[in-house]
């Protein structure tokens, strides 16, 4: 039989938001960052630990394997495997996911599982003529050949790419991200102003939950080697409004494009922890679970409409567990645009959508806003790709605990046309 699992403990950094130049961290840093105190906080010894299970997808050369770079470095022992997983935006919930098949199937009691991305650190990349140019030049073996392959230097091979833009591209559809995002609003008649009085929503609860305290125990401060330290999502901005946010151009179909930047989510830095146990394990070690992990689900799709991954990977969920979108006490729904969110939103509520494509037979139907996101999300606080499942499965919990509900579900929209979900219920 199935073993229940549990999630136990987690934190997160404070996202920081990438301002033109590497940022204080590298992805390794970030998860040592809230990896430390959290281990420390436990009941249980660091070589309980059988696993540790780590999403990272703008990976640093200095850090190859991250997760046992940051295995190692938060004191476990030699002997416990960490590798590191990438499905783009669900790095960070596909080892949620991994670690609670583990530990489901009886091969593990212990996981750390968690995400990290330093999007700041994004590396240059060379144009395909430099490349071709410089392996030209190496290969050079005479004076007169190495003159001639100097002769072929021209002067943009000195400007590079941004690796990030590049990896924000689809490959097989060549749309960017955000262009996908502007096919689901004019799809869904998502209007501009739709976009961004949801996007200022976004910041303002996001800010009020951070006054209020309730992201203490679970965004946890960062120390940089300059002596700064960074105790909040830099990225908020307090009483923002439709009527601001109104002001800023659309950025990837002008002039007449629903998405700009304030409505769209933040290239940030950050990381986030999870501490998954056996019903064994948390009564061995006398842990008290924040939730139980109930189900999870992979869904894909046209990449160029790739924002309703969470729709396809919520479906699936709701149908195995008879339950219908109503049955759900709180949502979290990656931020990556405000469009996207909303489009969402439209296909669960839109009957034809709901009972002919997902084949919810009834079990559609409007989600609450007022149980959607409720403390903010990306466009907030940022997106850093392979953190943000983690971060979002990880307050799904924490604020269930908060609110006392019951059910809840955490999804997102995956880069490349896919979409994870997962379905957490009180402890």
């Amino acid at each position: 039989m199935a073993r229940a699992v549990y999630l136990v403990d987690g934190a997160r950094t404070p996202f920081i938001k990438a301002r033109g130049r590497p940022g204080p961290f590298t992805p390794v840093d970030l998860a040592v960052q809230c990896g430390r105190p959290l281990l420390m906080r436990q009941a249980f010894a660091p070589d309980a630990i059988d696993l540790v299970i780590l999403g990272c997808v703008n990976v640093v050369a200095d850090e190859m394997n991250p997760a046992r770079v940051a295995g190692l470095r938060l004191g476990l022992s030699d002997e416990t495997p960490a590798f590191t997983v990438q499905i783009n935006c669900g790095s960070g919930m596909q080892s949620i996911d991994t670690a609670f098949r583990y530990i489901e199937g009886g091969t593990a009691d212990i996981v750390l599982a968690g995400g990290t991305d330093a999007l700041s650190h994004s590396p240059l990349v060379l144009r395909r003529g430099a490349v071709d140019w410089f392996a030209e030049l190496n290969g050079a073996r005479s004076t007169g050949d190495r003159l001639k392959a100097f002769a072929g230097l021209k002067p943009d091979f000195l400007k590079p790419l941004i690796g990030l833009e590049r990896g924000l591209t689809d490959p097989i559809t060549n749309l960017n991200m955000g262009q996908t995002a502007e096919l689901l609003a004019h799809y869904f008649a998502i209007s501009r102003q739709e976009a961004d009085e949801y996007a200022a929503e976004s910041h303002n609860r996001l800010d009020r939950a951070t006054n209020e305290g309730w992201l203490k125990d679970e965004m946890l401060p960062a120390f940089g080697r300059d002596g700064d330290v960074h105790e909040r999502d830099d990225g908020v901005r307090p009483g923002s409004s439709a009527a601001n946010l109104a002001k800023l151009k659309p950025v990837f179909e002008k002039p007449y494009g629903k998405v700009t930047a304030g409505n769209s989510s933040q290239i940030t830095d950050g990381a986030s922890w999870v501490v998954l146990a056996s019903e064994e394990a948390v009564a061995k070690h006398g842990m008290k679970p924040l939730a139980r992990i109930v189900d999870s689900e992979w869904g894909a799709l046209d990449p160029s409409i790739m924002g309703l991954g969470p729709v396809v990977a919520t479906a699936p969920i709701l149908k195995r567990q008879n339950m219908g979108v109503s049955d759900v006490d709180l949502w979290e729904l990656n931020e990556a645009f405000a469009a996207q969110v909303l489009a969402c939103l439209r296909a669960f509520e839109t009957e034809k959508i709901a009972n002919d494509v997902l084949g919810l037979d009834g079990r559609g139907g409007a989600i609450d806003r007022a149980r959607l996101n409720v403390d903010g999300g990306a466009i907030s606080l940022g997106h850093p790709v392979g953190t943000s499942g983690t971060r979002i499965t990880l307050h799904l919990a924490n604020a269930m605990r908060r609110l006392g509900h019951k059910r809840g579900i955490a999804t997102e929209c995956i880069g490349g046309g896919q979409g994870g979900a997962m379905l957490l219920e009180a402890a």
